[in-house]
């Protein structure tokens, strides 16, 4: 006899991704479950009793607080993250319950764990790039069903009136609310997808095509729209244009990815020459410079029709407008936490347009998921255990990963 989801959706969750594989389905009992009980489920097809025994496992974390969600929280400024329990609410009519199965971590989860850009409340469970499997739906909920894969980005909701809203822009509504570290209008904290499941509007949950492997694909719910998003507003999308993408990590690695993708050419702009292979022999990038030789900068001077600007620690922002072209546009998608110096002459010159862009609303985002499956495009990622997440932020201060760190939720944080 089949057992509903929502009675075991951690182990059900798993289930689904056996995809009908029992030899799928054993392995994952492995990894996930009671390694001794991989032989009692044979070729099960459906979620029976001992495939959900064969699959549980006991709670992972001793937590601070009280509720039915299990995450890590940071308690203040020095961004220490921690076990904590909260209270997600009930699945209404409208929204969907994914079972969290990977969160990815953004460099802007480091930001906001820390303060450093000023507006942080605690405690704070980050993470907005969260895929996982749906394991509840509401009854008005017809776009989404029970055991399909599905994500959340950086917003889960908005007013739904105004302009941007009208657009499909949801990301520049006023009213937006975001994934963590914002509200509800009730008062009650957003917390995020370092934990095992989140309760979203269908409006703002998103398909993962079954193609894209869920730990590639939760990147894509951040990195890939911040980079997607403004090549496609920009015009830096069209066949035979020269990007550059300045800075090769987790955002710049997708830029060059859709790029290739778009027909570009592209060049990556680094610091570092060791990165030259990377990206030329690996991610395929057409050029590789380093911005500081002078000698390979002055040759590549006007050569550029718009630039991804991808680095999020303070830069000098004329040293690459002089890559760009008369007419040239060079667009800000890193967020330092120190305010950009323009001498106007750098823009003014060569008729630049500098621009900026944030995420993407969800119909653009949906569209970025279904082009990155017809094209396999994923972020390449370093999977950790949700144990391992404050010393992966250590390392993401000092630029060490390769490209993007993604929690294994169900693997390592069991509520």
């Amino acid at each position: 006899m089949a057992v509903p989801a929502k009675d075991a959706p951690r182990e059900y969750a798993i289930f689904c991704q056996a995809d009908g594989s029992g030899e799928r389905l054993e392995y994952l009992v492995k990894e996930y479950g009671a390694a001794d009980k991989a032989a009692t489920i044979g070729d099960a097809a459906t979620f029976t009793a001992p495939v959900k025994e064969a699959l549980h496992k006991g709670c992972t974390h001793q937590a601070e607080g009280s509720g039915d969600c299990l995450g890590f929280a940071a308690r203040d400024a020095s961004g220490v993250l921690t076990p904590y329990r909260f209270e997600r609410r009930p699945v209404g009519p409208d929204d969907i319950r994914i079972q969290i199965t990977h969160s990815g971590i953004c460099h802007s989860d480091l930001h906001q764990i820390k303060n450093e850009w000023g507006n942080s409340t605690f405690p704070m469970v980050p993470g907005h790039e969260i895929v996982g499997i749906v394991t509840e739906v509401g009854s008005n909920v017809t776009d989404f069903k029970v055991g399909e894969h599905a994500g959340i980005g950086c917003l889960i909701d908005s007013c739904g009136k105004c302009e941007q809203c009208a657009v499909s822009e949801e990301q520049y509504c006023k009213g937006g609310i975001f994934t963590y570290n914002g509200a509800y209008p009730d008062g009650t904290a957003t917390q995020g997808g370092y934990s095992t499941h989140y309760v979203v509007n269908k409006r703002f949950a998103l398909h993962v095509p079954k193609s894209l492997p869920l730990e590639g694909a939760a990147p894509l719910l951040c990195a890939g729209i911040t980079t997607y998003s403004p090549m496609r507003y920009y015009g830096l999308d069209k066949p035979g244009t020269k990007i550059g993408v300045v800075g090769l990590g987790g955002l710049g690695h997708m830029a060059v990815k859709w790029g290739k993708a778009f027909g570009c050419e592209v060049t990556v702009i680094s610091t570092s020459p060791s990165k030259k292979d990377e990206a030329l022999n690996r991610l395929g990038a057409d050029k590789f410079v380093v911005s500081r030789n002078k000698e390979e900068m002055e040759a590549a001077a006007g050569t550029l029709d718009g630039i991804v600007d991808t680095v999020s620690a303070k830069h000098d922002l004329v040293t690459y407008l002089s890559l760009l072209k008369t007419n040239g546009k060079f667009v800000i998608v890193g967020v330092p936490a120190e305010p950009f110096e323009l001498p106007s002459f750098a823009v003014v010159f060569k008729r630049l347009t500098v621009g900026g862009s944030l995420i993407g609303g969800i119909k653009e985002t949906q569209e970025m998921l279904d082009f990155a499956a017809q094209h396999g495009i994923v972020c390449d990622t370093e999977k950790i255990g949700i144990d391992y997440v404050n010393t992966a932020m250590e390392r993401l201060v000092k630029n060490d990963v390769h490209y993007r760190f993604v929690i294994d939720i169900q693997g390592s944080l069991v509520a």
